[in-house]
């Protein structure tokens, strides 16, 4: 799929890189109004980068995923509020252990309106001193879109007794669950 592609009648796409796809993929999987989450890479140089490779931190790609939902049940700016919770948008190229520029903060936009919202976001939060550093969260244009290798697909509902799982993706989701316990899939 690539950032050309339109989103289905009635729906929006939203692409977000926030460290490891599990993590984000595993939140944005319990959330009302989404309609699906797929993993995958953009922003990189090479076409249809592996995992292997994106992991190599050579090919430029961050781990996203790619959102498909429904904007009369939850909207952009709702995804981008879950989504600087369940991150830290102030490590530059890393989420904790995950070091390199395949694990970077951004938000890739498929609209001029989702570049403003989050633009608008991310200015709320930096004058909100919500954080102790500055944000870095980048924000592009969506490019091509590579879907991640399928054993990817759901890796946290197929794997939560992984040691990553527990200890890294199983945390963000219960603070997704405890914060936004009203914006869960009923």
């Amino acid at each position: 799929m690539t950032a050309s592609d339109a989103a289905p009648a009635g729906k929006e796409v939203a692409t977000l890189a926030g460290g490891c796809f599990w993590c984000l993929e595993a939140v944005y999987d319990e959330m009302d109004g989404v309609e699906s989450v797929v993993s995958g890479y953009m922003g990189g140089r090479v076409a249809n980068p592996s995992y292997e490779q994106v992991c190599g931190g050579n090919t430029g790609h961050a781990e996203v995923v790619q959102i498909t939902f429904d904007p009369r049940v939850v909207s952009f700016r709702d995804l981008l509020e879950v989504f600087f919770v369940i991150h830290d948008p102030t490590t530059l190229n890393r989420q904790g252990n995950d070091i390199g520029t395949q694990y970077r903060s951004a938000i890739f936009h498929h609209s001029p309106e989702q570049k403003r919202i989050a633009e608008q976001v991310i200015a709320a939060i930096g004058n909100g001193g919500l954080f102790d550093a500055p944000i870095v969260t980048e924000i592009a244009p969506a490019e091509t879109f590579w879907p991640a290798e399928d054993y990817h697909r759901d890796y946290f509902a197929r794997n939560p007794f992984q040691p990553y799982c527990m200890f890294v993706v199983s945390p963000k989701v219960s603070k997704f669950r405890k914060k936004f316990s009203e914006r869960r899939k009923k």
